[in-house]
């Protein structure tokens, strides 16, 4: 297993401009294969799919590709992937199509650790139809959330079961699969925010127990746009609405409009730049991305680690990420200093690590810090250890002036 941090930094043209970036919670910058494909997707003739003219051909060959690299990044069936503007547009869709099932005395599950595109879609779409809100709260003093938290909340009458895969704003992952097998058991779907949690972490969607799982190509080194994965026969029984002359074939019937094809060209390329982060990894691309998430891992865990000692030893600030399991996010905030003042002087000496809630608004007026949450710290493929010194070093002269 090898991790070349230096020629995978190499490939990210934005690093040239010096800046130490901890914002890959919110977007990854994009490395140059990527920007590559995107550019030569343009280059080429391209029209509405189709098996005739050139452009047809193409158009077709990208969105086929690019189905076959996010099945396999997500241990998905290609026929079960479905592209839209974004995780939160996707969700919506999905919300309202789930909800013309239901009705007065139906339940819905979401929790508090979630972002509001998995929250406010759900609880907006049980309101429209007289369904019932149900809360499953996490623990603010140690960031869990258990499965008991969701059983606590479960009924007959659940019919879905929205929960992330991992906190954008704190890393928590829960046990997603227990979760997932307790909606099952009580005869819900289970909905899996996964935007945050595929950055650090390689899905196997069987495995994982989601019925849909949603994320975000710009999260991983991609473009931006939204993902979902689901079995194409759970998908062959939704009637979302859609434009009368639209094909009705799954997953097409979800994608309304035409899609973005240079785009889903860059996420293609993404896909492969990932399964390319350990250069000694050979096989099928899933068995190169095994390894590579693998080496990733233990990349950014070392880096995770550098950073909580560093921090352990300055003074005035609180850290609000303290999950057993959680990725390489960690929230802070100070003693009677702003994090919005912290994310100014940190980025006046280059370093980029933002503040807020980032659209966590739940999670974090749970962990009593209202609406301004904090100062977030993610990691990204590109991070090195001199990264991590130039954060530490800010944070310390923040802290002592």
């Amino acid at each position: 297993m090898t991790y070349d941090i230096t020629a995978i930094r190499s490939q990210f043209p934005a690093l040239v401009a010096g800046t130490a970036h901890f914002d890959g919670p919110g977007g990854t910058q994009t490395p140059q294969p990527v920007i590559r494909a995107i550019a030569d997707a343009m280059s080429q003739p391209l029209s509405n799919r189709g098996r005739i003219a050139p452009g047809e051909r193409n158009a077709d060959a990208i969105v086929t590709g690019a189905r076959r690299a996010m099945a396999d990044l997500l241990g998905a069936d290609p026929s079960g992937i479905v592209f839209g503007r974004s995780a939160t547009q996707l969700t919506y869709d999905f919300s309202r199509t789930l909800a013309k099932t239901w009705g007065p005395g139906d339940e819905v599950v979401v929790t508090r650790l979630d972002h509001d595109a998995n929250i406010r879609p759900w609880v907006q779409a049980a309101e429209q139809v007289g369904a019932t809100v149900r809360w499953a709260d996490f623990d603010p003093a140690t960031g869990e959330l258990t499965a008991d938290d969701i059983r606590a909340v479960l009924s007959e009458r659940t019919r879905l079961v929205a929960v992330t895969a991992a906190s954008n704003l704190i890393g928590t992952r829960p046990a997603v699969a227990e979760i997932a097998r307790l909606a099952h058991e009580a005869g819900a779907l289970c909905h899996v925010d996964g935007v945050h949690h595929a950055a650090h972490t390689l899905v196997d969607l069987e495995r994982l127990g989601a019925d849909f799982f949603v994320c975000s190509a710009y999260k991983f080194l991609g473009p931006h746009h939204g993902v979902l994965a689901a079995r194409p026969e759970l998908l062959e029984t939704l009637r979302p609405d859609k434009l009368l002359p639209s094909t009705d074939a799954v997953p097409e019937r979800f994608e309304l409009g035409t899609l973005p094809y240079e785009f889903l060209a860059g996420t293609t390329a993404a896909v492969d730049f990932l399964a390319g982060l350990d250069p000694s990894a050979t096989g099928t691309r899933r068995a190169r991305l095994t390894a590579a998430f693998t080496a990733l891992e233990g990349h950014e865990d070392g880096l995770r680690t550098q950073i909580d000692k560093g921090l352990a030893a300055l003074d005035g600030l609180t850290i609000h990420s303290r999950a057993a399991d959680r990725t390489p996010t960690l929230l802070m905030t100070f003693e009677g200093r702003s994090t919005t003042e912290a994310y100014a002087f940190l980025a006046e000496r280059g370093v980029h690590a933002p503040a807020g809630s980032f659209y966590a608004l739940e999670a974090s007026r749970h962990l009593g810090l209202g609406d301004t949450g904090g100062l977030r710290v993610g990691l990204a493929p590109y991070n090195d250890a001199e990264d991590v010194d130039r954060l530490l070093a800010g944070l310390s002269e923040f802290l002592t002036r």
